[in-house]
């Protein structure tokens, strides 16, 4: 099915937004970019944002339904984590159910008409944007950072020097049960002295 791509990438994506969850602490909840300005999301509210927005773009725009509230009870981190990956693995099952004439057919786009197709490749950016944001986050309270698409500066640095790609974990079983236990994260080699940009200095 030429939509398999669609289906494929969020079946992958959603992996990259835990990834990404798995890296906070649970202290880093409250905090923004610059704590003073309110309208950078804090943590706490990048997480909320990414279960409610995903939940409403899925029921109203594609018509897809996980039958609970979008939030978990208690909004901790492993709490967010649990709710977020249950909801969208629902989601990706009825993803995959579906066929061509579906993913071709019009849905109302906030205030125009739009494919289901056109639809979830704004929603999959839409993750990736604010996955962005919550990594710049990560680097600014001095954190290392595992391969969310490629290598990092911790995982070895450019892909040119032939930097290799670690993941926190190996799958998402594996990344919530490490979560639960406290973390069991893949350990990280650094850049082992090899410039970790393009433009060092």
């Amino acid at each position: 099915m030429k939509y398999d791509f669609l289906v494929e990438t969020y079946e992958t994506e959603r992996v990259k937004v835990l990834s990404v969850w798995s890296e906070f602490k649970d202290e880093d909840l409250p905090v923004r970019p610059q704590q003073s300005d309110p309208r950078g999301r804090s943590v706490h509210e990048q997480m909320v944002h990414q279960c409610v927005s995903e939940d409403l773009w899925f029921r109203n725009m594609l018509g897809i339904e996980v039958g609970a509230p979008p939030l978990p009870e208690e909004e901790t981190r492993t709490g967010f984590m649990r709710r977020y990956a249950e909801h969208s693995g629902k989601r990706l099952a009825v993803l995959q159910q579906k066929d061509e004439h579906w993913w071709e057919e019009p849905t109302k786009f906030f205030d125009v008409q739009r494919s289901r197709a056109w639809v979830m490749t704004r929603r999959l950016t839409h993750t990736s944007h604010h996955r962005g944001q919550q990594m710049a986050m990560l680097r600014m309270l001095g954190r290392d950072l595992h391969s969310n698409y490629g290598p990092t500066a911790d995982t070895g640095g450019l892909m040119q020097n032939h930097a290799p790609t670690i993941y926190a974990y190996a799958n998402l079983d594996a990344l919530l049960k490490g979560e639960d236990c406290g973390g069991a994260k893949s350990p990280l080699p650094g850049p082992g002295g090899k410039v970790v940009t393009e433009r060092p200095g």
